[in-house]
């Protein structure tokens, strides 16, 4: 990141950075809006997305289209509260997500994205930021505006508004006021912060600013248009050499002064084709396809200088003056001699995934080769937003749209530099008096320093509050536990009744124990709001932490041994499945964001780990391991085999061989008798006389095999299984693993836990003494740890994590300092 010396560019990149406050960034024309979000996309540690409203903008925002990244329906979006209501004789509006399914790759940037940026907000409508909103919250699983994701907002609204079909707009007009962006139905749920960025770099002529702000502030007097029409100067024809570029309010305008001009050159004409790679739609180029240049045309830059020379700029005006092998030779004025210009690549971004760092990568998907230059007689308006001129004539007195003429004598640098080919009169200056009134809230209502504090401790609390919140995953229980009622006919005995004990144990060791935890936060906040320089709260951070990891481990046991069944019929396995890959989802991230708080909270590591688990939790239910509750797996498996073996041979289904219940029936109770076989659901007389002899002789042979003599009831079982997954000492377990003589990683593996939980269970016994650091991590490794330690005088990991570098795991330095309090 570039020095940061204007305080508005500070303000708002902290407020970016270090708050979760949703922030409208703008600024008049040249006040440095998009060196910002370069310099932020450089340099922040937030996971983001950019994107834009036109093809155009996001490839100079670096981004993507907001239709493409969000794949919404183009035309008109109706929000889906109003869906329902359309007037009779409309045509009904389509959702946001009803046309469109995201991929696993979208899906899971969109899960753990941090912040949204959206450059050019000026031209986002309100019914497409209604849909991003959307989008957000459906695949995020959060009914928080915009799924709870952070937005940056920049844009000015003297420039450009959304372009409205008039058939789009009677369509909408029914659920919005107007279609600006502010008026977004999911955006008044929020509070945003303004801010509006001052210092204007591209001009420094203070009469000329005044013109201009006057004109933004549809207060253009008649001293202001007086000053401002010397500058009509009738029949004006430069010379070629001058570098003067025509604004005109209509495309027609000029493409027709572009192509007579070339004309009038009587040389070769020289047609350069770009190289395409790839995906990069036509709406997107940033020149022409097939530039077609003479020596003499006056040209502008549509890029700027990718090399170290940095000569040019997108938006300067030069003159072609010859064709070489290596390009094309360009004079500008300020230029003592002609520079030889060379292609320049464009890339249409895509945003990916890395599977190692788990970060959000930008990759490009296409590319655009060509020389930066297009024919620059002539441009119009609405495509000169964003560019600098050092000299142009400006038609402005057709203008049609609001902020046209302001955006248009905004382009120059200077007062000297403009020309009027009309004279402007107030008639040309349109300005819509609700934007007014929302650039006057804008202004009246900019965030000082205090505001800045209060957010970030705001943010930092909701946090930690969200790290102890289990009041999701008991909302998913008891959806998993209305399924499991529902269809308690098919599903194995003492389901609901499982379910039903583990809600009552998340509700007391979880839920209560968070409400008072609130209440302690509160307190310890109030002497001090720093949460990280607040010790006594750091210390309670850490010890909830621990209570809560144990907790969570117990429950993942408990879940995995009592709930996670198989059942034939797939709409009751689908109903199933889905409340309780979301619990394993929630259980999953916050075991990985414990663990972090396990030495305290810091803000920057707790936000880099918690967007990683977002991205990591998805991985795993790939491979999830489906459970019986209370049956013998092995038998089961056998049971399974057979079944499908039989399902081939007569060409039916499974379930029309033998139930799940009915194999886990089979695996609890071992009947070894025809009498004991009747007993078992779904093993009626045909059954029985058909297959009878088969299942006896698989589960008399496992019984033979493991010598069991008596089996334990099934009710007992149930009871004894239940008690053991909720009541066992899981840092036990993972000692006596680790004590028979397997590693970490076996540990791991065996109990479906992250390594690095199974280093913090071994960290508690390293600190009683009763297992010694050197059998866990090897001598050499753990010395320089300790060293690290000794030479930081530090207890803090994060730093010594950061000066030994990727060799060395969080989970490892958590076992050396262990050791250190231990010799303490």
């Amino acid at each position: 990141m570039e020095p940061i010396t204007n305080p508005q560019l500070e303000l708002a990149y902290n407020f970016v950075q270090y708050t979760h406050q949703n922030i409208y960034l703008t600024g008049k024309a040249g006040t440095g809006k998009t060196t910002f979000l370069r310099n932020l996309k450089a340099s922040s540690l937030k996971r983001m997305v950019v994107v834009a409203p036109t093809g155009v903008a996001a490839i100079n925002a670096g981004g993507v289209t907001i239709h493409s990244f969000f794949q919404l329906p183009f035309g008109p979006i109706v929000p889906n509260e109003a869906a329902h209501n359309t007037p009779y004789g409309q045509e009904p509006g389509r959702s946001a997500s009803s046309n469109f399914r995201m991929g696993k790759e979208k899906i899971n940037i969109i899960r753990s994205l941090d912040l949204l940026v959206i450059d050019e907000i000026s031209m986002v409508r309100a019914d497409v930021l209604d849909g991003i909103d959307e989008v957000l919250r459906r695949y995020r699983r959060n009914s928080l505006p915009f799924g709870g994701v952070q937005l940056l907002m920049i844009g000015d609204m003297q420039q450009l508004p959304p372009v409205v079909r008039n058939e789009d707009l009677a369509m909408l007009k029914g659920y919005y006021h107007s279609l600006f962006f502010f008026e977004s139905l999911a955006l008044k749920k929020t509070s945003y912060v303004p801010i509006e960025l001052k210092h204007i770099y591209r001009q420094s002529n203070e009469t000329f600013i005044s013109i201009l702000n006057k004109i933004r502030d549809n207060k253009l007097d008649q001293e202001a248009l007086l000053e401002l029409n010397k500058r009509y100067i009738p029949n004006f024809q430069p010379a070629s050499e001058e570098g003067y570029i025509t604004l005109t309010t209509h495309n027609r305008q000029a493409q027709e002064i572009n192509e007579s001009k070339l004309l009038r050159i009587k040389l070769q004409k020289h047609v350069f084709r770009a190289s395409i790679e790839g995906d990069f739609p036509e709406l997107a180029y940033p020149t022409e396809r097939e530039l077609e240049l003479k020596v003499g045309a006056q040209v502008m830059f549509v890029k700027n200088d990718s090399s170290r020379d940095k000569l040019y700029y997108n938006g300067k005006i030069g003159i072609v003056t010859n064709f070489d092998d290596n390009g094309v030779c360009v004079k500008c004025e300020d230029w003592p001699e002609p520079v030889t210009i060379g292609r320049e690549k464009w890339e249409n971004m895509k945003y990916t995934l890395n599977e190692t760092t788990k970060e959000i990568d930008e990759s490009s998907i296409g590319s655009f080769t060509q020389y930066p230059l297009k024919l620059a007689w002539a441009i119009t308006i609405h495509k000169s937003q964003g560019l600098t001129f050092e000299k142009a004539i400006i038609y402005a007195g057709a203008a049609f749209a609001h902020g046209q003429t302001y955006v248009a004598l905004s382009r120059c640098k200077s007062l000297e530099g403009l020309v009027l080919g009309t004279p402007i009169s107030s008639d040309s200056v349109i300005n819509d008096n609700e934007v007014t009134d929302f650039n006057r809230n804008v202004e009246s209502n900019a965030p000082n320093s205090q505001q800045l504090d209060q957010s970030k401790q705001a943010y930092q609390l909701e946090l930690l509050q969200d790290l102890f919140d289990y009041q999701p995953i008991l909302r998913n229980l008891y959806a998993y536990q209305k399924q499991a009622k529902e269809h308690v006919t098919i599903l194995p005995q003492g389901l609901a009744k499982s379910v039903t004990e583990i809600i009552d144990s998340v509700k007391t060791g979880a839920v209560t124990v968070a409400e008072k935890f609130a209440l302690q936060l509160q307190q310890l906040l109030a002497v001090n709001p720093n949460i990280e320089g607040n010790e006594p709260l750091q210390e309670r951070i850490r010890k909830a932490s621990a209570y809560y990891l144990d907790l969570t481990e117990k429950l993942i046991e408990a879940l995995k041994s009592n709930c996670v069944v198989e059942t034939d019929n797939k709409t009751v396995q689908k109903a199933l499945d889905e409340p309780m890959e979301r619990i394993l989802s929630d259980i999953r991230v916050k075991e990985i964001c414990l663990n972090t708080c396990l030495t305290g909270f810091n803000f920057q590591d707790y936000l880099s780990l918690r967007a990683k688990a977002l991205i990591e939790e998805p991985q795993r239910k790939k491979s999830q391991v489906k459970f019986q509750p209370n049956d013998n797996n092995a038998l089961s498996k056998a049971l399974r085999e057979w079944r499908k073996d039989k399902a081939e041979e007569f060409g039916t289904d499974l379930y029309m061989i033998l139930s799940q219940k009915s194999i886990a029936e089979l695996s609890q109770l071992m009947p070894t008798t025809t009498k004991e076989l009747k007993n078992i659901h779904g093993i009626g007389p045909q059954k029985l006389k058909q297959f009878g002899e088969e299942i006896l002789n698989i589960i008399i042979q496992y019984r033979q095999a493991n010598n069991i003599q008596t089996v334990v009831t099934a009710d007992n079982f149930k009871i004894e299984e239940k008690v053991k997954a909720l009541k066992v000492d899981t840092k036990k377990v993972s000692f006596d693993l680790f004590k028979s003589g397997k590693s970490v990683e076996e540990i791991a593996q065996k109990r479906s836990l992250t390594g690095t939980t199974i280093e913090g269970h071994l960290a508690h016994y390293i600190s009683s003494g009763d297992i010694d650091l050197f059998e866990v991590i090897d001598r050499l490794k753990a010395q320089k740890i300790i060293d690290q330690f000794q030479i930081m005088n530090t207890t803090a990991m994060t730093p010594v994590k950061e000066a030994l570098g990727n060799d060395y795991s969080y989970g490892e330095i958590r076992l050396v300092m262990a050791h250190l309090r231990r010799e303490e």
